[in-house]
């Protein structure tokens, strides 16, 4: 008879761990500098090696933020740079990084089908959010998005609050609701446009599109957002780094 090896977790992951918790609880702000890591030192009873492997790892996820002389900070969707270009992955075909405007076609409250139930960890019929919209590169539709969230993570959250924030959709999210999207797992696939979506994107219907399906989660790993975008790649593609 088998028996199985005693886990073992080293150290700095277990004051990763603690420090997410950290971050959970709102103890520091997104943009907020957190202590130094003589101060998280101290008040772990660790070597300050071991804060730093720990800090390290949060800042790889990227939930904190290195700055040269000015210390670490938690990160924020509210830095409009930092956000936009980490969640969305589509880039002009000659490479240059271009900030698309937001068009909100729609807001309304819904039930959660078994699906999105099922990745939002809800029960079906559960109350949900669903926005829809478009992202315009150069005045032309490239991406149109439908995006679901839990009702009550987002109580409130109308057409004319979206439409009053200037910034990103998870800057709202971040500032208004107080929910951090911290990373996302995505599906893609390619899809052939239905006249709906050809006539919002300006394609031909059957036209090729890039089917982006997203389940974002927020500390603890826990999913706050089902999306689906739909990409026109005319001139414009899905860019991805590996390692």
């Amino acid at each position: 008879m088998s028996t199985a090896a005693p886990s073992f977790r080293p150290l700095y992951l277990q004051i990763r761990d603690v420090l997410e918790k950290s971050l959970e609880a709102g103890e520091w702000s997104p943009g907020e500098a957190i202590p130094s890591e003589v101060d998280l030192a101290g008040r772990f009873g660790v070597a300050q090696g071991t804060v730093r492997k720990a800090i390290d790892a949060l800042a790889a996820d990227n939930l904190l933020v290195r700055r040269q002389g000015k210390g670490t900070f938690v990160a924020s969707h509210t830095e409009e740079r930092i956000s936009h270009f980490r969640f969305l992955r589509i880039r002009r075909d000659d490479g240059v990084d271009e900030y698309p405007t937001s068009r909100l076609l729609d807001v309304r409250r819904a039930k959660a089908g078994a699906d999105v139930a099922r990745l939002l960890d809800l029960r079906a019929s559960d109350p949900v959010i669903v926005l829809r919209r478009v992202l315009d590169y150069a005045n032309e539709p490239v991406v149109l998005d439908d995006i679901t969230l839990p009702a009550v993570l987002f109580k409130g959250l109308t057409r004319a609050r979206v439409m009053s924030y200037h910034g990103s959709m998870y800057g709202l999210f971040e500032r208004e609701f107080g929910v951090h999207m911290c990373r996302a797992d995505e599906r893609l696939r390619a899809v052939a446009a239905d006249t709906q979506s050809a006539r919002i994107l300006d394609v031909p219907p059957g036209s090729p599109l890039l089917a982006v399906d997203r389940v974002t989660f927020t500390y603890g790993d826990r999913p706050v957002e089902v999306r689906r975008g739909l990409y026109a790649t005319a001139r414009h593609h899905y860019v991805n780094t590996l390692g």
